[in-house]
C-alpha cells in the first residue's frame, strides 16, 4: 500500500485529519486538486475562529490582529507536513474498494492504495448565474454571513434565498444593518415557519416576494444590482443602488466521487454523505469530514474539528484491521 489513510480533499477539515492522523503514527497521504486550504484560503479576515481576533491594549494599541485564510490554512498544512503527512496535487478520478483496501485512481492514472479513507472534498456554494456575480465575488458579493457580514455594517445589503440559510442570513445581517432586503423569486419563503415568521417581523428586514436580481453591477466593487418582478405583464427591470449581495441558493455537496461508480455510499436527499458522530460512513474504513458531510455546520472550526474525530475513528478502524479484529 502507498499509505495506511489516503486523505481526499486539503480544506480545513483534510488538513486537520492529515495532522492528527500523521499524530498517531499513521502513514499518511493527502490528495488536493487544488492549493491547500479549499474555501477557507479565501476568506479576506477570519474574524470567528477561536483565537483569531482583533485585540489592543489598554492605550488602543493594535496588538493582534484577524489572519486571512490563506495564511492560516498555510500554518495548518504547515503542520500537518511537519508532522508527516504527505502531500500530493492531483485530482481523485475513482475510489473503489476491493478485499478491504482502498484504490484511489487519479486523473494521470496513477493508482494509490490504502487501508482506510478520509473524504474531505467539501461542498461548493450554488450560483445565481447572472452577470459579473464571479466578477464581484469577495467584492460585495457573497455566500457567507457570518464570514463576511461585518464589512458592510451599516450598508444597503441584498440577500437572495427563500430557505433557511436565506432566513438566518439575512436575520444575523439585521444585526448589522437596517438596510437589509431579501429578495425571493417564489410568492412565499420555504425556510421554517417560526424562521420566516422571524424574517416577516424583522423591521430591519424589507422582504421582496416573486422578485430575482439579473444583474449585478459595480467598478471596483458592487454598486448596483438589476431586479426584475416576477409575474407582471412586462417583467419590468430596476436598477437600485447596493453594497453587498449575499446569496443562499443551495450548496452543491462534491459527493460524486463517492455517489458514482461502485461503491454506492449512502447520501440524503441533498447530496451530502451520512455518517454517524465518528464520522463513519456507511462504507466500512471510509470517513467523512466537512462540509461534505450530511448536517455539519459548515464553519472552520467544525470541519476542523470534524477532521480529527475522522483521523480517530481512522486510527481505531486501522488498528482493529492490522490485529485481525
Amino acid at each position: 500500500m502507498n499509505a495506511d489513510l489516503i486523505i481526499i480533499g486539503a480544506g480545513p477539515a483534510g488538513l486537520t485529519a492529515a495532522q492528527y492522523g500523521a499524530r498517531a503514527n499513521l502513514k499518511v497521504l493527502v490528495v488536493e486538486q487544488l492549493a491547500p486550504g479549499g474555501q477557507a484560503a479565501l476568506i479576506d479576515a477570519l474574524e470567528n475562529y477561536p483565537g483569531n481576533v482583533e485585540l489592543k491594549d489598554d492605550k488602543g494599541n493594535l496588538i493582534a490582529k484577524p489572519r486571512t485564510g490563506y495564511e492560516l490554512m498555510q500554518d495548518m498544512h504547515g503542520q500537518a507536513k511537519a508532522f508527516g503527512a504527505s502531500f500530493v496535487s492531483e485530482t481523485v478520478s475513482e475510489l473503489r474498494k476491493e478485499d478491504g483496501i482502498f484504490s484511489a485512481v487519479l486523473a494521470d492514472g496513477k493508482t494509490l492504495k490504502a487501508g482506510a479513507v478520509i473524504l474531505a472534498t467539501g461542498a461548493s456554494h450554488r450560483k445565481l448565474g447572472v452577470p459579473d456575480e464571479d466578477t464581484f465575488s469577495g467584492r460585495g458579493v457573497s455566500y457567507c454571513a457570518t464570514c463576511d457580514g461585518s464589512f458592510f455594517k451599516g450598508k444597503k445589503i441584498f440577500v437572495v434565498g427563500g430557505g433557511d440559510a436565506a432566513c438566518d442570513g439575512a436575520q444575523y445581517l439585521s444585526r448589522l444593518s437596517q438596510q437589509v432586503i431579501l429578495v425571493h423569486r417564489r410568492d412565499r419563503f420555504r425556510a421554517q415557519p417560526a424562521v420566516a415568521d422571524r424574517v416577516m417581523n424583522n423591521p430591519n428586514i424589507e422582504v421582496r416576494f416573486n422578485t430575482t436580481i439579473k444583474e449585478i453591477r459595480g467598478g471596483q466593487k458592487v454598486n448596483s444590482v438589476v431586479l426584475q418582478r416576477i409575474g407582471e405583464p412586462d417583467e419590468t427591470q430596476c436598477e437600485e443602488n447596493a453594497d453587498a449581495v449575499f446569496i443562499f441558493v443551495g450548496m452543491v455537496p462534491r459527493s460524486a466521487l463517492v455517489s458514482q461508480g461502485g461503491l454506492q455510499v449512502e447520501l440524503d436527499s441533498d447530496g451530502y454523505v451520512v455518517t454517524n458522530q465518528k464520522m463513519v460512513s456507511s462504507i466500512p474504513g471510509l470517513f467523512v469530514a466537512g462540509d461534505v458531510r450530511s448536517g455539519s455546520f459548515r464553519q472552520v472550526i467544525v470541519a476542523a474539528g470534524e477532521g480529527a474525530v475522522a483521523a480517530h475513528s481512522s486510527a481505531e478502524y486501522l488498528g482493529a484491521e492490522y490485529i485481525g479484529m
